[in-house]
């Protein structure tokens, strides 16, 4: 099946705004795979560069927000992409520049608001995460927060159900909160809309920490989103194939495993 949707001629576009990891386990590189192994072609605009390896981020450095809204700017002047993603934004002026540059847009946007590494390194400070939420949230399709970044997001709040109603009542139209940083049995992911919780998608939990699992969902759900698959369809199948990615994921470093977003091309 993923042999016929990778042959099309002429492939959706998706355009992933992010940080670049040179480890490759997140970030750009696992955007691009990931919306590769859904069947279109990534075009990509990198918000910061970071130093980092499987074990942690040592060091933040965002791009001049000029250089940036020029690199948004020039490429969408030519390729409309179908969807776009945005994952680690590095800086409030950053935020200020997407706001400005897709405040008007027409086209779907997916944000995964990245506030911490998996190892819990800072990534967004108050300001950022301030911007964020009244800049970007009003212009999003949908946000997927980890339940770490949704209480973060919604901090007047105890439940993550309260969460992600404060979070729809910033503008964003859906929210999908992911449950892997919970102490529950399964991995419980939770879908709100319309002003309310309305979806809980429950997954195996898997034994090791991760690397790159939430750039993996959120860039597989802006592809098959590009592809047509209405956004709940998108988002069940999404899950489906980062709980996969993770259950074939490998270690290559001293750090977290990485998802194998190819798994689905290996030779059994």
């Amino acid at each position: 099946m993923r042999t016929a949707i990778l042959n099309r001629s002429s492939p959706p576009i998706v355009l992933t705004i992010s940080g670049h990891d040179p480890s490759g386990g997140a970030g750009i590189q696992a955007d691009i795979e990931s919306i590769f192994s859904q069947g279109c072609q990534a075009c990509s605009v990198i918000t910061a560069l970071t130093v980092q390896n499987s074990l942690d981020i040592q060091e933040i450095t965002p791009q001049p927000a000029e250089i940036f809204s020029k690199q948004l700017a020039t490429v969408m002047s030519d390729i409309k992409p179908a969807v776009i993603k945005i994952g680690l934004i590095g800086s409030v002026e950053i935020a200020n520049a997407l706001h400005e540059q897709l405040k008007d847009c027409s086209i779907p946007i997916i944000l995964d608001p990245v506030l911490a590494s998996g190892t819990g390194t800072e990534l967004a400070d108050k300001a950022l995460t301030e911007a964020i939420q009244a800049k970007l949230f009003p212009i999003t399709k949908l946000i997927t927060p980890n339940s770490i970044e949704a209480k973060r997001l919604a901090p007047n709040n105890k439940s993550l159900d309260e969460c992600g109603v404060e979070l729809l009542n910033f503008g964003c139209e859906q929210v999908l909160i992911t449950g892997a940083h919970e102490e529950s049995q399964t991995v419980d992911n939770r879908l709100y809309y319309e002003g309310k919780w309305q979806e809980t998608f429950s997954w195996d939990r898997l034994p090791h920490s991760y690397h790159g699992s939430g750039c993996t969902l959120a860039s597989s759900i802006a592809a098959l989103l590009a592809r047509g698959l209405p956004l709940f369809a998108a988002i069940n199948e999404a899950q489906d194939f980062t709980w996969q990615a993770l259950e074939n994921g490998f270690r290559p470093g001293k750090g977290q495993h990485f998802p194998n977003r190819f798994f689905w091309a290996t030779d059994e």
